[in-house]
């Protein structure tokens, strides 16, 4: 046989194995793998290690209840919470289904006992939760008033340091003037769904977002368009120090790039740049800053980013967990962190969200494989 024949065989059979992989992972009826997942494909930085910290179906967006539960919200209707053992106490975590049946519900917040959902044009409330998790209460209807569409309309939503609970709203379409005053944009709330106001306008999906520990800022990443092409326009990491600011969608992507179709109508110096250009359809979504103290001491304050994966690209790229390094308000470096899920053009998972847990470890959700990874450092 030929060398050419063997490098040929041999990439056939890497991609044979890669395939059955994908196949156990999709094969079993709640969409978890029927075998391990191959975590060793994970590659971190030097004295990191990655573990399946529990299995979730389609998990999405996470937060953390104040007696340590961890909630996580889905794709597929169910919001589900996560009960971890006791320190030392060993065994597997604890999964309860506590809310079934609702569109869509990915955004999930936690304020004063309740758990906050958001389910596509609804967001709703779940009263002293955690005391409840084998009896979960009705859903208090929180606000009912948000778009219905399904095109980029699962929300993120969170509490800002002013109390107030975010939501993004993205646009029903690839790239059009959609109302500036409902869609593409952040808007913020009183926690009773009060006072509904646009925070800042021009996004076209803005799937995951937090606030500088230091400022108090907000910072969001944000997708941009389709069908220009293999490498434009970026994904972006965007800042926003105010409210009022405007970023530029659908007129000019990612800084710099007039739309083909809208462009003409305003110039890119309308409006605020990005503060990082990120991989092009990498589907930027959930982001946080690192405030733990578990891993290194240059990590603290970085920026984490969940790259779910492109599908509009001829090769895929994301698929991974990335890192910005921000000095001062100025993005300076944006680096792989964890990368491993996308082998060659197949995937066997794609990162949703990221979360600092209590003890500092960093989580990262999984809505193709179905699982939430827990990222510690270990040291040299």
């Amino acid at each position: 046989m030929s060398i050419a024949s063997n490098s040929i065989a041999r990439l056939a059979g890497i991609a044979a194995t890669w395939a059955v992989a994908v196949v156990l992972l999709l094969s079993s009826a709640d969409g978890r793998a029927q075998s391990a997942l191959p975590l060793d494909a994970i590659r971190l930085p030097p004295g990191f290690t990655l573990e399946v910290l529990a299995r979730v179906p389609s998990a999405r967006a996470m937060t953390w209840g104040a007696a340590g539960t961890l909630f996580v919200g889905s794709t597929e209707g169910k919001v589900h919470a996560v009960t971890l053992p006791a320190a030392g106490a060993g065994g597997d975590a604890r999964v309860q289904v506590i809310a079934s049946g609702l569109r869509e519900p990915a955004g999930i917040a936690f304020r004063d006992r309740a758990l906050y959902v958001s389910a596509i044009s609804r967001i709703l409330r779940f009263d002293d939760i955690e005391r409840r998790l084998a009896d979960p209460p009705a859903p208090v209807v929180v606000n009912d008033r948000l778009p219905s569409d399904g095109h980029h309309g699962r929300k993120f939503i969170a509490f800002g340091p002013d109390g107030k609970l975010y939501v993004n709203v993205g646009v029903p379409c690839n790239v059009c003037e959609a109302d500036p005053d409902r869609y593409g944009i952040i808007a913020r709330m009183n926690p009773d769904g009060s006072g509904l106001e646009v925070f800042t306008r021009g996004l076209r999906n803005s799937v995951g977002f937090d606030w500088d520990p230091r400022t108090k800022e907000l910072w969001f990443t944000d997708n941009g368009r389709d069908n220009l092409g293999d490498d434009v326009p970026p994904d972006t990491l965007n800042h926003a120090p105010r409210a009022g600011l405007r970023f530029g969608f659908p007129y000019c992507h990612g800084g710099t790039l007039p739309d083909p179709e809208f462009g003409r109508k305003h110039l890119c110096s309308e409006f605020v740049a990005p503060a990082q250009k990120l991989g092009p359809h990498v589907a930027a979504l959930g982001m946080r800053f690192y405030t733990g103290s578990q891993f290194p001491a240059a990590y603290r304050n970085r920026v984490f980013i969940a790259e779910h994966g492109s599908w509009n690209r001829s090769a895929k790229i994301g698929y991974r967990v990335t890192m910005v390094t921000l000095d001062g308000d100025k993005a300076v470096r944006y680096e792989p962190f964890a990368e491993g899920w996308l082998q060659g053009q197949s995937a066997w998972g794609r990162p949703a969200d990221v979360l600092v847990a209590p003890d500092g470890s960093l989580l990262v959700s999984d809505d193709a494989a179905g699982a939430i990874y827990r990222i510690r450092y270990k040291g040299p």
